[in-house]
Order: structure tokens, then C-alpha cells, then sequence
């Protein structure tokens, strides 16, 4: 072992200052890319200089929403049934079972939708957009692209970043609906008429454009932080097939916990604010 490495493992404040400092780099690399992305976004659409790529826009969406929409309506149906059944034992108890499709609707609007499609998205299509541009990255098609005075931001970072926003939302509004349909199913097949009856004109009472709008606003947030993960570890790929491993793994990694405390501020403030 080298002395610096035997420097790290004896001295934990070098350990803990390597930390820092890496999470600050990380960060300062996440923030640069952002203000490029919104840069070359924004003159892309008031600019006839730079032209946004629409085309690419479809194709990124297609890939990243319309392909996913499956499991995630699959893992959020079951999310409602096993969230239905785990509370109904506790609210029978209290004579309160026709609260189900209440506690059913805010959640999964406010919460569990967003934070699960988010999850869902992270594995299935971040890892996805991370391998593609480290094999770019590997093959050197990236440095073509600069070569020819081609914009990687343009035309591989954008798209990419606004596919995932859009259908992270979309598939959010949708991932809502089919938490309320598994509570329903739930209600209908294990639990009877007491916790089914007026579902949907509870869930309908009780949830508001408030809690929807949270819910879509999380979504948005979500889906910049794991497009913007996953293109930052693949353009930022080294050391060939291991780097482009590494990096599809570290883009669910990071995306999970970029959801869960982006997650954890949102309700802060929503707390605070009485939102």
C-alpha cells in the first residue's frame, strides 16, 4: 500500500475533507452543465442561430416515457393495493376503513406517484442514457462532434434532459390514476362494500388542485436531476467498458438519492408553508 493510501485509512479528517470536496466538485460539475443546458435551450428557441432539434425531442420521449409507461403503471398499481391493504387493518380498528380512498389519493398525488415514477424512470432510462453517451464518450464520437464545431449539449445533452422532464410529468399524472385504481381493486376484492363504496367520489372530494400541483412540481424537479445525472456520468466516462459501468450504476445511485432529499426539502417546505 502506498503512503498516501495508508494517509487516507489512518487519518479520517483527510477521508472526511476528500468527501467534501468531492461532493462539491460533483456539484459545481451538476450546476455548469445546468446553466448550460437552460443557455442552449433557451437560445435554441429564441434564436435563429440555434436551432432546436424536435426531432430528437420525439425520439428521447418515445424512449424515455412511452417505453417506460408499462412497468411504471405495473409498479404503481401494486403500490396502491399493498399500501390499501397494509392500512386497512389499522383503520378497521378505529371504524375508519371509508378513509382509505382519502389517504389513498393525497399520498400517492402528492408523493408516492412522483417519488416512485421517479425511482422507476432512474433504473430504466437514466442508466439507459448514461451507457449511451459513455459509449460515445469510449468511441470518441463525442470528440468528433466538438471536432466539427457540433455541440454535445445541443445535440445529445438537451433533448435528453427535456424528454425526461416532460415525461417524468406525464407519467406522473398518470402513475396518480393507477395508485387511486389499485387502492380501488384492493378495496373491491379483500376488503367489501364498507371500504369501496364512494371511493372515487371521496378521492374526487378530497384531493385538490393543490395536491396535484405538488405532486407535478416534484415530477419536473425529479426529471432535470436524472437527466442531468445521467449526462453528466456519461459524457464524464474514463477508462473504457469499466468506466461506462461504472457510470450507469452511479447514475441510479446518484438519481435515488438526488429523489429522496429533493424529496425530503419539497416536504420541508410544504410543511412549513402549510402547502
Amino acid at each position: 500500500m502506498s503512503d498516501t493510501n495508508q494517509q487516507l485509512v489512518r487519518n479520517p479528517v483527510v477521508v472526511l475533507g476528500a468527501c467534501v470536496l468531492g461532493v462539491f466538485r460533483y456539484a459545481g460539475g451538476m450546476s455548469l452543465l445546468f446553466f448550460s443546458v437552460l443557455g442552449t435551450t433557451i437560445r435554441s428557441m429564441v434564436s435563429g442561430k440555434v436551432r432546436f432539434r424536435w426531432g430528437a425531442l420525439t425520439a428521447q420521449m418515445v424512449r424515455v416515457g412511452i417505453r417506460s409507461m408499462p412497468i411504471v403503471m405495473l409498479v404503481q398499481l401494486f403500490i396502491g393495493m399493498i399500501l390499501t391493504l397494509q392500512m386497512a387493518p389499522t383503520l378497521s380498528d378505529y371504524g375508519q376503513v371509508d378513509k382509505i380512498a382519502t389517504v389513498i389519493g393525497i399520498s400517492g398525488f402528492r408523493m408516492l406517484g412522483p417519488i416512485i415514477t421517479a425511482v422507476v424512470l432512474s433504473g430504466f432510462a437514466g442508466a439507459s442514457i448514461a451507457a449511451e453517451l459513455g459509449t460515445m464518450v469510449v468511441s470518441e464520437e463525442i470528440e468528433a462532434m466538438r471536432a466539427m464545431a457540433m455541440s454535445p449539449t445541443l445535440f445529445l445533452v438537451v433533448p435528453r434532459v427535456v424528454a425526461t422532464l416532460i415525461m417524468l410529468v406525464l407519467l406522473t399524472v398518470i402513475a396518480d390514476l393507477v395508485i387511486c385504481c389499485g387502492g380501488f381493486l384492493a378495496c373491491r376484492w379483500a376488503l367489501g362494500p364498507d371500504a369501496y363504496a364512494g371511493y372515487w367520489d371521496t378521492v374526487r372530494r378530497e384531493v385538490t388542485n393543490i395536491d396535484l400541483i405538488t405532486g407535478l412540481v416534484q415530477a419536473a424537479v425529479f426529471g432535470v436531476l436524472i437527466g442531468l445525472i445521467a449526462c453528466y456520468e456519461g459524457l464524464n466516462v474514463r477508462g473504457g467498458a469499466e468506466g461506462v459501468g461504472r457510470a450507469t450504476t452511479m447514475t441510479v445511485v446518484y438519481s435515488l438519492i438526488a429523489t429522496i432529499i429533493a424529496s425530503g426539502v419539497f416536504t420541508v417546505g410544504f410543511y412549513i408553508f402549510r402547502v
